[in-house]
């Protein structure tokens, strides 16, 4: 019993709990089981990857208590880098570098941007967020670049970012895992995870104990930034083209999947445990109600009510057994 409601403590918990439980929903409430089946299993980890890595970065990030909604365009911005680079005739290799760095980048000067001028990150993030679409916009003409050309179906740079392991296992989800082990491992059992959960919780106390807070939350967005260039370059190499559309709402959608995996909005408190379930639940839930024949202009409002949910149970969780 002592073991149980120290589980249950845990605010990522619940959404363990509720995932399970949307699990098992799904996959008896589906038409002839087809949540389960393995081609939608193997379509939901090649998808949701696209915007789950990029929730890794949102949640660090979150905890330290900080937000980015530039990720929307930062996204985009580094795909349109990474195809110009193989239209100018570079190596993928080398468009993969540009995105990171273009990437890292604008994450920092998002980081400057909030850190020199004491703005919230919201509304600095806000402003970076519709500027680089509209630079985006302006210079790609909002034309589409193909790009199958230069990355060929069964190539090797192909298969590294968007093959599949064994036949059936898509690369995507082991990125997915990778950059979520490395994330856990730097938050947790890092001594700049200490930092970083102390600056969420009390920016002029960690200052007070050493703790250089700007260098921090500019790391976390830098994080944040390369993390977008990545998932640039995948998403880009799995459609085969640039699109100025691509990363659209997911500056929502990733802050979403962290409040869903028990991250606070105030800093301080969450886990990557908890958003790796979060960046897991907000797919599943997508794609359940898809399956079950629910309206695609009405998902966002189920995604959205769930979100309130999850907040409320994490709270009553935590009121309850503290």
């Amino acid at each position: 019993m002592e073991r149980l409601i120290q589980f249950l403590r845990r605010r990522a918990a619940s959404t363990f709990l509720v995932f399970v439980g949307l699990v098992l929903i799904f996959a008896f409430l589906s038409p002839r089981y087809v949540f389960v089946h393995s081609r939608n299993i193997a379509a939901l980890g090649k998808l949701f990857p696209d915007l789950g890595i990029v929730t890794l970065g949102i949640g660090m990030l979150m905890i330290c208590g900080e937000f980015d909604l530039s990720v929307a365009s930062v996204l985009p911005f580094c795909a349109y880098i990474f195809a110009r680079t193989l239209y100018a005739g570079l190596a993928p290799s080398w468009g993969l570098f540009f995105a990171l760095l273009v990437g890292a980048a604008l994450g920092w000067f998002n980081g400057f941007l909030t850190v020199k001028t004491r703005m919230p990150s919201f509304i600095t993030t806000l402003g970076t967020l519709m500027f680089w679409r509209g630079v985006l916009y302006i210079w790609s003409k909002l034309m589409p670049l193909g790009i199958r050309q230069y990355i060929p179906s069964g190539s090797l740079f192909e298969k590294v970012l968007t093959g599949t392991v064994f036949g059936f296992f898509p690369v995507q989800s082991l990125w997915f895992t990778l950059f979520a082990i490395l994330l856990g491992i730097l938050l947790h059992y890092h001594r700049f995870g200490n930092w970083v959960y102390a600056t969420g919780d009390n920016r002029d106390a960690a200052r007070a104990m050493g703790i250089n807070t700007d260098w921090v939350k500019t790391a976390c967005f830098i994080i944040v930034g390369v993390l977008c260039g990545f998932s640039a370059c995948m998403q880009s190499v799995r459609i085969g083209s640039f699109a100025a559309t691509q990363g659209i709402n997911f500056e929502l959608r990733a802050i979403a999947a962290c409040v869903v995996g028990g991250t606070s909005l105030r800093g301080e408190i969450g886990s990557m445990s908890g958003v790796v379930l979060g960046a897991l639940t907000i797919p599943i839930l997508d794609n359940g109600l898809v399956l079950l024949r629910v309206p695609v202009m009405g998902i966002s409002a189920f995604i959205g009510l769930a979100t309130i949910l999850f907040v409320l149970l994490n709270t009553y969780v935590e009121r309850r057994f503290r």
